[in-house]
């Protein structure tokens, strides 16, 4: 296992999982992006607020793939909504959804890049949105 996979793991192991703000501070970069800024508070703004809404969410590291500096990450997650999550208020329900995220690390091993994607809209159907396609003109 080479380090930057270690690092991954780890970040998803402390970061995401166990809510250990003190390992994004090792393993975050100062000019990462994040939710509405950039380093390790930015990063963690975006998972304490995933965590408001769904607060015994946790991921499961199904593959990982590691070259150089630069490490992919595919997932599963699981979690209760039991807070806002959007505009969706708490519903109890259980969502279950994938995804992969992509890391870039610097020279030292710390994380400057944190790029993913999921299944966001299995994710509101599991939560019971209802989605429409927007109205054509003239339709009523």
């Amino acid at each position: 296992m080479t380090d930057v996979e270690a690092a991954a793991r780890r970040f998803v192991a402390d970061v995401w999982n166990a809510g250990r703000e003190e390992s994004a501070y090792e393993l975050v970069a100062a000019g990462c992006p994040g939710l509405g800024g950039t380093g390790p508070a930015a990063v963690l703004a975006w998972h304490r607020d995933r965590r408001a809404s769904f607060p015994d969410l946790r991921y499961k590291i199904v593959e990982v793939v590691a070259t150089g500096a630069r490490v992919a990450v595919r997932w599963r997650a699981a979690g209760t909504q039991a807070g806002q999550f959007g505009p969706v208020p708490p519903t109890g329900r259980v969502v279950s959804y994938s995804g992969a995220t992509f890391l870039r690390f610097d020279d030292e091993g710390r994380i400057v890049d944190v790029w993913s994607v999921n299944e966001l809209f299995q994710v509101l159907q599991q939560l019971g949105v209802e989605m429409l396609p927007p109205l054509t003109p003239g339709e009523a």
